[in-house]
């Protein structure tokens, strides 16, 4: 059974930096995708960042310049180094998994999700 644990989240000042964590455990035979997602209170979860199998990376408008996802594929853990936090990147950062995962001897679609952490920051 795989499964991501967060941690990394807190309260910050406008202006501040946090980095959050992502640890994968479990078997799997390949991975697509690792993403950050965030989730603000009343709003839907959007995605923030992801990390593709190809290497490239992906950010959402108002988080550019100031984001930047990485993974090290030794710890199976995925990072995102927030900067210049401002009160509108509040909310709850989940990570997101999707690859392929076996189940006996039978490959199975995986795509499964963090407990989330939470990030305020306070202006």
């Amino acid at each position: 059974q795989v499964q991501l644990v967060e941690s990394g989240g807190g309260l910050v000042q406008a202006g501040g930096s946090l980095r959050l964590s992502c640890a994968a455990s479990g078997i799997w035979l390949s991975i697509n995708t690792m993403d950050w997602y965030r989730q603000a209170p009343g709003k839907q979860r959007e995605l923030v960042a992801d990390f593709t199998s190809a290497g490239s990376t992906n950010y959402a408008d108002d988080v550019k310049g100031r984001f930047t996802i990485s993974r090290d594929n030794a710890k199976n853990t995925l990072y995102l180094q927030m900067n210049s936090l401002r009160p509108e990147d509040t909310a709850v950062y989940y990570c997101n998994l999707v690859g392929v995962t076996v189940i006996g001897t039978t490959p199975r679609p995986l795509n499964i999700w963090g407990q989330g952490t939470q990030v305020t920051v306070s202006s």
